[in-house]
């Protein structure tokens, strides 16, 4: 089976299955908002409450102790291009959903990129299309429904993967199948390499979980849940979300009366010029 026919079949899946999501409103260019402008739509939150204490157990007791061992042993400049070579891997599927949002320009730049670092920059090692002006951009499945007017659907934190609303979790899906490590013909080539790509992705988050403990006073889960909304938000909308709702309610308020003028005593009025 080629390629190709490894791939239609999960798209069309993913587009059937979506459109049980698709009765959110869609904004006027196209990507769907979110079905709440001010909390995430989450009906399984027991179920998802206990998958988050599985996901930080598991985190904690195996795939944080080797990032730490990984973050330690490998110096700056082999972790730096790790993380650039699989960056690269995944241009071509960034690309590819640039066009399918209708951003031409952006595509060819991200194509631009990809054979730069690719070709010069030794197969991703080193990110050589960034000094030149070709930044990373990222575009992915969970993006390209949204632009198409599917809604977010439920929040859902799947085992190991994480948080995921419905319409991100069948991008993930389409995302695994148009990324060339899932078509390394050795399984143990491809599931080294995602483990890999697994452990690096962890070690480069220490930063941000060192800011998450400081941050959150009270309930994780919940802070987590708005935090991957709020994100999405801002990749779908490229950095530039529209307002929520109750700030542009002011139009329909009604006009606010002048206030009346003071009254004063026919004993203080002041004599006519």
């Amino acid at each position: 089976m080629t390629v190709g026919q490894r791939f239609l079949p999960v798209v069309l899946l993913s587009a059937i299955l979506l459109s049980a999501c698709a009765g959110n409103a869609a904004r006027p260019d196209s990507a769907a908002d979110s079905t709440d402008e001010d909390q995430t739509y989450d009906p399984f939150e027991p179920f998802n409450r206990a998958m988050f204490a599985f996901n930080e157990k598991f985190d904690q007791w195996l795939l944080k102790p080797v990032a730490k061992g990984y973050d330690f042993v490998l110096p700056g400049p082999v972790k730096t291009g790790v993380g650039n070579f699989f960056s690269n891997l995944v241009q071509p599927r960034v690309a590819l959903n640039d066009l399918l949002q209708g951003k031409a320009r952006q595509s060819a730049r991200d194509t631009g990129r990809f054979l730069v670092n690719t070709t010069v920059g030794v197969v991703g090692l080193f990110d050589v299309a960034t000094s030149v002006g070709l930044d990373p951009k990222d575009e992915d499945w969970g993006q390209t429904f949204a632009v198409w007017g599917i809604g977010d659907g439920p929040y859902f934190v799947w085992p190991i993967i994480g948080p995921r609303n419905l319409r991100d979790t069948f991008g993930s899906v389409v995302d695994w199948y148009s990324t060339p490590v899932t078509y390394a013909h050795d399984p143990v080539t491809q599931w080294t390499l995602w483990g890999v790509d697994t452990v690096d992705t962890r070690a480069r988050l220490f930063p941000a979980e060192r800011v998450l403990e400081q941050a959150v006073t009270t309930d994780k889960y919940t802070f987590i849940r708005e935090a991957y909304r709020q994100s999405r938000r801002n990749l779908i909308y490229d950095g530039n979300p529209p307002k929520p709702k109750f700030f542009d309610d002011d139009s329909d308020l009604p006009p606010t009366k002048p206030a009346a003028p003071e009254s004063v005593p026919p004993g203080n009025a002041s004599p006519k010029p």
